[in-house]
C-alpha cells in the first residue's frame, strides 16, 4: 500500500500557467478575436512544462496539453495545444479564451492535463491538475 501511496504522490513534470480575467471592454468597432475578448472572459495561458516524465523508449515525450473549462453542456471549451516533440521541457507560449461572466467563474472548474502524443495507438497521460476558480470581493482566488 506504501509503495502505491509514493507512486502516486510521485511528481511527473511541472507546468507553468497564466490565469488572467479580462473584464468587459464594451468597444463595439472590433473585430474577430478582439471582439470575442472585449466581451470579458477568462485568458488561460499555457507557457511550458519542465522535467516531464519520459513517456517514449527514446527518453523523452511528444508533450501537449488539454484544458477545459467544466460544467460545459455542449463541450466547446476544450483547448488544445500543439505537440511539441522529443522534449521534457516544452515551450508552449499558447492562450486560449474562455468567455465568461465574473460572477459564472464560481461555478466553474478548470481541468488541465498533460498528454504523450503517440502516433497510431493512445496517447499517454502524463498528469492533470484541476484549479477551482471562484470569486470573492471582486478577486480572482485560484487554489
Amino acid at each position: 500500500w506504501e509503495t502505491e501511496q509514493q507512486r502516486s504522490l510521485e511528481e511527473r513534470g511541472r507546468l507553468l500557467l497564466c490565469l488572467q480575467y479580462l473584464p468587459p471592454n464594451g468597444d463595439g468597432e472590433l473585430k474577430g478575436e478582439a471582439k470575442e475578448r472585449a466581451r470579458g472572459g477568462l485568458c488561460v495561458g499555457v507557457k511550458r512544462c519542465a522535467h516531464l516524465a519520459a513517456m517514449d523508449v527514446n527518453g523523452f515525450s511528444d508533450p501537449y496539453v488539454k484544458t477545459y473549462l467544466k460544467p460545459d453542456v455542449q463541450k466547446k471549451s476544450k483547448h488544445k495545444t500543439t505537440v511539441i516533440k522529443k522534449t521534457l521541457n516544452p515551450e508552449f507560449n499558447e492562450e486560449f479564451f474562455y468567455e465568461i461572466s465574473f460572477t459564472e467563474l464560481a461555478t466553474k472548474t478548470l481541468e488541465v492535463t498533460v498528454w504523450d502524443y503517440d502516433l497510431g495507438k493512445s496517447n499517454d497521460f502524463i498528469g492533470e491538475f484541476i484549479i477551482k476558480a471562484l470569486t470573492a470581493n471582486n478577486t480572482l482566488m485560484v487554489f
